[in-house]
């Protein structure tokens, strides 16, 4: 994967209004290796074209679903391509491989500061419980679900703030070893080069 295609979902109603999000985005246009994909700004007022959808998939090698938390969830718009686009038969049941090996990624804005997500919090419920749906749809369709990139307290930071979150997104997302398998794998390559040089 040391080519690796990314292909970035961004779904947001109403990006301009989301000063997080819009710096997001931005910050990803012109990164080499990396596709930016509004499925609001291509589908709100458009049927879905599941084919176009599917092909831009399978061209990629990592997928990163970009949204604001709503409702514990993702914007409606997501759900609808979810339910569209991951079609029996295509990403999942007999002969449902499409996605098998790719990688899954979250980015999330949400509103609430970090505290408020834990047994404890306001919301009672981590980040990572409440995206359970989604780690298992990641896990249906055989794709790896990686670490998610986080923004608490979206609504409150400062532009400062705001712009080194878009510049670690990006890290983030780019970061092949956000897979903890090639990250284990190139750590055991590292112990055996000191290993080799010991012996020498």
């Amino acid at each position: 994967m040391d080519n690796m295609k990314t292909l970035v979902l961004v779904v947001h109603p109403n990006i301009e209004s989301s000063r997080v999000n819009k710096k997001w985005k931005d910050a990803l246009l012109g990164v080499p290796g990396l596709t930016v994909h509004d499925l609001y700004e291509k589908y709100r007022n458009q049927p879905i074209d599941v084919e176009f959808e599917q092909q831009q998939l399978l061209s990629h090698d990592r997928i990163v679903f970009q949204f604001p938390l709503y409702w514990y969830s993702s914007p409606s718009l997501l759900k609808k391509w979810f339910d569209e686009v991951f079609t029996f038969g295509w990403a999942h049941g007999p002969g449902g491989t499409k996605l098998r090996g790719k990688e899954w990624v979250m980015a999330m804005s949400i509103g609430s500061p970090e505290h408020s997500y834990q047994a404890s919090g306001y919301n009672l419920f981590s980040v990572s419980e409440l995206t359970k749906p989604f780690q298992a749809s990641a896990n249906l369709v055989g794709m790896t679900y990686l670490a998610p990139f986080v923004e608490y307290r979206s609504n409150r930071i400062s532009n400062q703030e705001i712009s080194q979150s878009a510049v670690q997104y990006v890290e983030h997302i780019t970061n092949i070893e956000l897979n903890p398998e090639i990250r284990l794998r190139n750590y055991l390559k590292q112990l055996e080069e000191v290993s080799i040089q010991v012996d020498r």
